[in-house]
């Protein structure tokens, strides 16, 4: 009573899936399986069928047979048995009972017959334990994984509160760090996204004597207000140097020191390179020509958006100087739309370039020093899809080398500008630790928190027009190098816009000082 082989064929004799139970030669149980369909009669009622050494056992199962090879020794009720515990696996572990199905699912069918059939002898089982048996679930290995699971989060958050406890004892030191270097002097910074520089002065070195520190800053820059001489003894304020009028901004930078981020605070200028320091106005009238740049560079060349917006501003110190007009020249940029106040005359500025009020014995506003927003004068815009009008083009070239990807990567400036502080960050996929960079024109961080590579060009002017970077990261698909975005600032304008003369309407004296500012800044700055 042995079963030789539990075979499922299809109707013309293709064998699909055959597992043999006792030891046979493959010459022999394809002999045997190859002469089964010759021997299937038709309109027979009998599922078996016997030669001189052995029986098959079969059952129709749609386009399919399950078959059984036995010696003739063997019990035939407990064959069929046997034959039918199998045909209800069939369908379990094969949702389409057809070659495809059967073949798809053949491993699974062979440990089942397995688990039914042991050295040619059916094993007494129901299909609902075979299921069981082949899924082979433990309770052991289950709670095995949760007392691990519990671990990690244990380590987890252990590793947190030691990195709270770290950031605490940072942010506690830097604290007192700054607060000795607040001592030495009482200058308030403040600053400005229109100036390019850092001043700051302090009082308490001598009489009439005072410091002045000249710094750049990515982009943007602060401007000392005075105060009054504080004591020497007297304890710091503990905010240290703060960025503009907001406090929150101050908290923001003192939290990026204490993680350990690299704040850039002293940039040595080029030698040659004229710079201003950046004080409160001194001048009654100044005025400021503002442009924001929003562009969109495709990856593989060409341009997507380009947009341009500047705004002129006025401030007045001084109310007996408020009654003005503002003779402007615009550069005569026929791809350039201009836009006056409301309270402007457009008339006035249509005809003779002179920006005025409407009603001439009306004063402008003025406002204090510290006010550097000043009043809008003129706004205009320019829209181009002439990529000679980008200032810088990034190309990125990310090729994969084995087991790493080499990321090589271009700028190109035009010569329409010289662009200061230029910073180029470029997304990368998540890393253990930071890309290895090969080479570089400027300087490198990595914002490990972010993902994001920052390469710095203080300056690019007619020196260093171009210039390339390489770095070398693990296996990436292309895609997570893009989008690459870009700032940088610039002290010309694509308007060319200039103040030519300033018109007093009362006194009849001679024309107030004034002063002009041109700055040019990136808002939106993006290889996609």
């Amino acid at each position: 009573m042995v079963v030789l082989a539990a075979s499922v064929l299809s109707k013309s004799g293709k064998v699909l899936v055959s597992r043999q139970f006792v030891d046979m030669t493959r010459i022999r149980i394809e002999g045997l399986l190859a002469a089964f369909p010759k021997l299937v009669g038709t309109g027979k009622q009998h599922t078996y069928v016997e030669t001189e050494n052995v029986r098959y056992v079969y059952q129709p199962i749609e386009a399919l047979y399950l078959l059984l090879v036995t010696n003739k020794q063997s019990n035939i009720l407990e064959d069929l048995e046997t034959l039918r515990l199998l045909s209800k696996l069939v369908p379990e572990y094969c949702y389409t009972l057809d070659e495809e199905g059967i073949c798809k699912n053949a491993f699974e069918l062979i440990f089942a017959f397995d688990e039914v059939i042991c050295l040619g002898h059916k094993e007494n089982v129901t299909v609902a334990q075979v299921k069981q048996y082949c899924e082979m679930e433990s309770h052991e290995e289950k709670l095995h994984k949760l007392v691990l699971q519990s671990k990690i989060n244990e380590t987890k958050d252990i590793m947190k509160r030691k990195a709270s406890e770290i950031d605490k004892s940072k942010i506690d030191k830097n604290k007192g760090d700054k607060g000795g270097f607040m001592s030495m002097g009482s200058g308030r910074i403040e600053t400005s996204f229109t100036d390019m520089s850092i001043s700051s002065s302090g009082s308490g070195f001598g009489s009439g004597s005072g410091l002045g520190v000249t710094t750049d800053v990515d982009s943007f820059s602060t401007k000392s207000k005075g105060r009054q001489p504080s004591s020497a003894t007297a304890p710091p304020k503990g905010l240290g140097m703060q960025l503009g009028k907001s406090q929150k901004t101050n908290q923001f930078l003192e939290s990026l020191k204490a993680e350990g981020e690299l704040i850039v605070e002293d940039v040595q200028p080029r030698a040659g390179q004229s710079r201003v320091v950046a004080t409160a106005p001194t001048d009654p009238i100044t005025l400021t020509a503002e442009e924001k740049l929003n562009v969109t560079l495709k990856r593989d060349g060409g341009i997507s958006n380009f947009d341009v917006q500047g705004t002129l501003s006025l401030q007045i110190l001084n109310p007996e100087d408020a009654h003005i007009q503002v003779q402007v020249e615009t550069g005569g940029n026929p791809g350039i739309l201009f836009k006056t106040h409301p309270n402007m005359s457009k008339e006035l500025f249509a005809n003779e370039n002179i920006l005025g009020l409407k009603d001439p014995n009306r004063p402008f506003p003025t406002g204090p020093a510290g006010d550097v927003a000043g009043v809008g004068l003129l706004k205009w815009r320019m829209q181009s899809a002439d990529e000679s009008m980008v200032p810088l083009t990034i190309n990125c070239w990310p090729s994969v080398s084995g087991n790493e990807t080499y990321v090589s990567i271009e700028y190109e400036a035009s010569a329409m500008f010289d662009l200061r502080n230029v910073v180029i960050s470029v997304p990368l996929p998540a890393l253990r630790e930071a890309p290895n960079v090969n080479q570089i024109d400027g300087e490198w961080r990595y914002d490990s928190r972010n993902s994001v590579l920052e390469w710095s060009i203080v300056l690019i002017d007619n020196s260093n027009r171009s210039g390339s970077m390489e770095f070398v990261v693990p296996p990436a698909d292309s895609s997570v190098f893009f989008p690459i975005s870009v700032r940088f600032s610039a002290t010309s304008l694509y308007s060319d816009l200039k103040v030519a003369n300033i018109i007093p309407l009362k006194g009849g004296g001679a024309p107030p000082k004034f002063s002009q500012r041109a700055n040019l800044i990136t808002e939106n700055y993006e290889v996609v």
